[in-house]
Parts: structure tokens; sequence; C-alpha cells
């Protein structure tokens, strides 16, 4: 029997056509296509695949939203997703070896409401990068001595030298918003920030620093989709905190609160980008492409290896296994391939 007399079968009797979802087998599927990517295409051409011809529907695609026009979409399924950002990631590793070759110091800002999908896309970008090139920075609470310092003073350690690349998953602006709105600050200081924070970026970009500040705009429906989901999943939980909890019954706030912040620090050399992010796929996707747009690069020349053949080993004798301490083999009987040549 054929897949459509399967399907024709399994609709007769009532049953639920198969939604991949994110499954790992519609995952690995569409990985084994990388292999298949033009990794020499300039990053002039990355553009989202148009409909030129029919294609199969991608059945992850079922879940609606409205866009920042009004219009209702579907949101975008996982085998687009991952086509699309293997893609974009191969023009990421081109940038960053133009950034070390170049001598580049690039300092990238994500802010955005919790739950916003700040973490998620740092995490794509810098899945496959170099973490001696480009590193995150996610400061924690700041310490008594840090607390007496200029308030600048705990970022301005962070920055990069000639060749780094540093994506800030919040940053100075935790004052303005967090601080602010959650009373950890006085008006006065949030006052003093900004009259202070344009002419610190100023600093930066005259010292020849690229700075790119974007922020993550949610609704608040689904900002309580994605609450929900970490309270229930053990692998989001840690996600979720008390200062969460107290930020939900704040919206309001936190609206006014941006704001005031892009009022004095939307600047024309130093603007704010906002990335509509109800969709996280589709966020990840336009943020990426958009942050290749803002620094010209070009394709380095890699050089080319070719391995030798392996010298033969002479001289040498393994120490008997049973003198060597091996972790238990669990997973046997699943069938995990073992290499005979490890050691």
């Amino acid at each position: 029997m054929g897949k459509a007399e399967e399907r024709a079968a399994d609709a007769r009797r009532g049953k639920k056509p198969r939604v991949l979802g994110t499954k790992p087998e519609a995952a690995t599927a569409v990985v084994r296509k990388r292999k298949k990517l033009d990794a020499a295409v300039p990053h002039s051409n990355v553009q989202p695949a148009t409909a030129t011809k029919r294609r199969k529907p991608d059945t992850t695609a079922i879940n609606l939203e409205k866009a920042a026009d009004g219009r209702k979409r579907t949101k975008l399924g996982v085998q687009s997703y991952y086509a699309e950002l293997l893609k974009l990631q191969v023009e990421l590793a081109k940038l960053q070896e133009w950034i070390k070759l170049k001598g580049l110091r690039v300092v990238t800002i994500f802010e955005g409401r919790d739950a916003a999908g700040k973490g998620g896309t740092i995490k794509v970008i810098t899945q496959n990068l170099n973490p001696r090139v480009v590193r995150i920075v996610a400061l924690g609470v700041p310490t008594e001595r840090e607390r007496s310092q200029w308030y600048f003073q705990r970022y301005a350690e962070q920055l990069p030298a000639a060749g780094e690349w540093v994506l800030f998953d919040r940053s100075w602006y935790n004052r303005p918003g967090v601080e602010r709105v959650m009373g950890f600050c006085t008006e006065d200081e949030v006052a003093d920030f900004f009259r202070a924070c344009p002419h610190f970026e100023e600093m930066l970009l005259n010292a020849g620093i690229i700075l790119i500040k974007y922020w993550f705009s949610v609704s608040d429906e689904e900002q309580d989709r994605r609450f929900r989901q970490r309270v229930e999943d053990p692998l989001k939980r840690w996600k979720f905190s008390e200062m969460d909890l107290q930020g939900r019954d704040l919206w309001v706030e936190y609206s006014k609160a941006k704001d005031d912040m892009f009022r004095y620090t939307d600047t024309k050399r130093s603007p704010w980008y906002v990335v509509e992010a109800d969709d996280k796929r589709r966020a990840r996707l336009n943020c990426i492409h958009h942050l290749l747009s803002l620094i010209p690069y070009q394709n380095t020349e890699q050089p080319a290896f070719e391995l030798p053949p392996r010298k033969p080993a002479t001289g040498y004798v393994r120490p008997p296994i049973e003198t060597q301490t091996f972790i238990p083999d669990v997973y046997r009987e699943i069938g995990t391939r073992h290499s005979p040549s490890a050691g």
C-alpha cells in the first residue's frame, strides 16, 4: 500500500495525520541536508526561499498568531526553519573569520522582556562559532564592590579586543529596565543613566567598536504561553524564577520603562532594532539576516588540508586494558557504535 492509500485509509478510520512538530526525526532529516548547501553563497544572496515551485506542505506550520500589522499567519515550520538557518549559519562562520582577519571589535546587545527569545537567538548564532572569537556575556547580580563602581564599569570590562565579537545577553540596559521596574535603583540613578548612556555609546563608536542593539518584542499572550511551558517542562524549569512571576504583574510598567529607554537611547548613530518575536523561529532568522546585513564582510580563503596516511605505530605497546578505568558502557544494548582504535 502506498503512502496516499495509507493516508486515505487513516482518514476513513478517523485517524489524525501525523504532525512532525519538533520531533527529533524531523530535525535529523533536515540536518542531513547540510551537505547540499552551497557554502560559497555570498551574504548578499542569502534570501528566504521563495515559492517558485509547488512544494509539499510543511506539516509543522500549524499554530496561528497575529503579526504586528494584524494579519494572521502560520508560525514557521521546523523543516523550513532549519533549511534557512543552516544557510545563515554558514554566513555567520564567514563573518567570524572576517572579524578575526580584520581585527574588528563587535558588540551586539540583546534586550527584551522575559521569555522574548533573546537567549535562543544567541544560542543559534554562536552554535557553530569559535568561542575564542565569539563569546557571550550574561552577567549576574552585581557584587557589593561592583555596586560601588561607576555603573558602566563592569560592562566595559567585557568589551571586545581586536578580532573579537561579544554578545550581551542583557547589558547596561538593565538599569532603565529590570532595575527600575523592580525597584533596584532610584529614579535619580535612572536619570543619570539616560544622561550618560548616549555619551558612553558614542565613545564606543568613536573608538571603532561596531555596536548593534536588538529589542525582542513579545506579546503578553505569547509570554504567558512560554512561562507556562517553562513551569511545566523540567528541562526549562530553571528559566523561570520568582522575579519572572513578579514581573508578570508589571507588564504596563515594563512597557513605560521601555518607551522611556527608547526615547533617550534610540539615537541616529546607535539605534534600536526591534525584532517581532512571537514566532521564535522567524525572529531568529530575521535577526541573523539583519545582523549579517549590517557588517560588510567577505569570504576569506581558508587553507586547504589533505590528510596524509598515518605513520605506522612502531615501537609502541599499548598497556593492558585492565590497567585503565573505563566508564560503564550503559548503552551497549541500544546499538551505540564503538571505535576499535579509540584510546
